[in-house]
């Protein structure tokens, strides 16, 4: 149950990231729409590896390190 709930709590961060991004609420190149992707597919991740989809994991990986990459690559402000 413990890991559904993760897996929820991750679903709803990345959507809300996009949600905001796509609302003008949040600019895709901030360090909390960067971290709510990182964190809500981190979330995923665990979920879909302990539920063995794997392809999904796989997706959520590359995600995250696309986040991490672009996260780093930004000029502080």
């Amino acid at each position: 149950m413990i890991v559904d709930i993760i897996g929820w709590v991750g679903s709803a961060l990345v959507v809300l990231a996009y949600a905001m991004n796509l609302y003008k609420k949040l600019d895709a190149d901030t360090l909390h729409y960067y971290l709510l992707n990182i964190i809500g597919s981190i979330c995923l991740i665990i979920n879909t590896i302990y539920h063995h989809a794997i392809p999904s994991a796989a997706v959520n990986i590359v995600w995250v390190l696309l986040a991490v990459i672009a996260m780093m690559k930004k000029k502080p402000a």
